[in-house]
């Protein structure tokens, strides 16, 4: 018998749900109220988390349940919404093939990062994951570009002259990142470091928040786990809907977003 999920807080910018994301979707959260979803389940390669150990029977089990909880998402977002999806490089074939029926894959992401350790010795050892960018209309859709520049090399360190231009003009010191994103794995004793085995690094959120939404936007995250997406959302004034099923990592959380000591 399933139960109801139980709100552990909310105010007028956050809500935080403990429990099951199939649940809590189900009961709590209106059809096409979500501008943004940004998924990051577990991957099904046998990470601890708690007393929860992310190993399904099998991969089509784990496909099946990803994607119940991939169709609640697309429900939940409004005519216009995005969504940023993680997952393994395994499975994340079977799981693009699934959206394919239902959204618009603008964008194929890899997030690349340094080793932490001994590399694989009997083959390439994997150094990305990957990320999927998508929309339910694709001619109706956040992207502010202008809010996410990075340096361009051709422009602000090469300094090159665009001669195809009349007149030729200095090549643009700035441009819209590509679909390769380095950023740095969290670290112990790192500011933002939170005892959670997959934490994802701000600047890898911030990035997603701010291209993809606007001030005042409601947020989604089905898998809360360090609460990254809501504290970034957070500090970029946007609303955020949480929800994780541990409750040591929902105590943390809440702390993490300054509402418990």
């Amino acid at each position: 018998m399933s139960h109801p999920p139980l709100k552990v807080w909310e105010d007028a910018q956050q809500s935080v749900y403990q429990g099951d994301c199939l649940e809590v979707l189900r009961t709590a959260i209106p059809d096409s109220s979500i501008d943004l979803v940004f998924a990051d389940p577990p991957y099904n390669i046998g990470k601890r988390f708690g007393t929860f150990s992310d190993s399904w029977p099998s991969e089509a089990s784990y496909v099946s349940w990803c994607q119940q909880w991939l169709d609640l998402c697309v429900q939940k977002l409004k005519p216009h919404g995005s969504l940023y999806l993680m997952a393994s490089t395994q499975c994340m074939p079977w799981l693009d093939l699934h959206l394919r029926a239902q959204l618009h894959i603008l964008s194929r992401i890899v997030w690349t990062y340094d080793s932490s350790g001994v590399q694989a010795r009997r083959h390439f050892g994997s150094l990305y994951e990957p990320i999927l960018f998508a929309v339910k209309n694709p001619r109706h859709y956040t992207f502010n570009a202008e809010a996410i520049q990075v340096e361009a090399k051709t422009g602000a360190q090469r300094q090159l002259i665009d001669y195809r231009k009349n007149p030729p003009a200095p090549y643009s010191n700035t441009k819209v990142p590509g679909n390769v994103w380095h950023f740095s794995r969290v670290r112990y004793r790192m500011p933002e470091y939170q005892q959670h085995p997959t934490q994802k690094p701000e600047a890898l959120l911030e990035r997603i928040i701010l291209a993809s939404s606007q001030p005042g936007d409601q947020i989604l995250d089905p898998f809360a786990g360090s609460f990254t997406t809501a504290a970034v959302a957070q500090r970029l004034q946007r609303q955020m809907i949480s929800i994780e099923q541990n409750p040591d990592y929902v105590q943390a959380g809440l702390k993490r977003l300054g509402f418990l000591d």
